[in-house]
């Protein structure tokens, strides 16, 4: 990672350790996730298993209201039923594309593990999702959803 990236009032603060890791990472965006196979693959993903690209939806009343046009995209619709799909493929892409063997989440309402869920389940990659205890039981659906895609959820 080169120094000085954030100028003079930023910095990394990581732990040492992970260091090695960070570097694999940005190194792996910079060849993997910019190669014409990542971007089909991942465009393939997305399009054919997730749901893109999702409609605008012109709303008339609203429109009325505030005297113009307005659309709603539709993000609700993606498999899963949020943006964070979009990005959790990507991600656990690159993973396996660097040859990771497993997939590792923290959550708290839940929506992004239920993503990385999605992700690994298409993927074939197991995945842990690490959740608040007070979060399982507040939002056991999402719990159920990340099980029911093969997730282990970690309380």
């Amino acid at each position: 990672m080169k120094k000085g990236r954030f100028g003079a009032y930023g910095g990394q603060f990581v732990p040492e350790t992970l260091m090695a890791a960070l570097a694999a990472l940005e190194e792996g965006q910079k060849t993997i996730c910019r190669s014409r196979e990542f971007q089909d693959e991942l465009a393939l993903y997305l399009t054919e298993y997730a749901g893109r690209e999702t409609p605008l939806t012109f709303c008339r009343n609203v429109s009325d209201d505030m005297g113009c046009r307005v659309y709603l995209k539709r993000e609700d619709l993606l498999h899963g039923g949020a943006h964070k799909l979009n990005n959790t493929l990507g991600q656990a892409l690159l993973a396996r594309h660097m040859g990771k063997k497993r997939l590792i989440a923290e959550t708290g309402a839940g929506q992004h593990g239920v993503a990385t869920a999605i992700a690994g389940a298409v993927l074939g990659l197991p995945v842990e999702v690490y959740m608040g205890e007070t979060d399982c039981t507040r939002q056991h659906l999402n719990v159920v959803r990340m099980e029911l895609m093969g997730a282990t959820v970690i309380p």
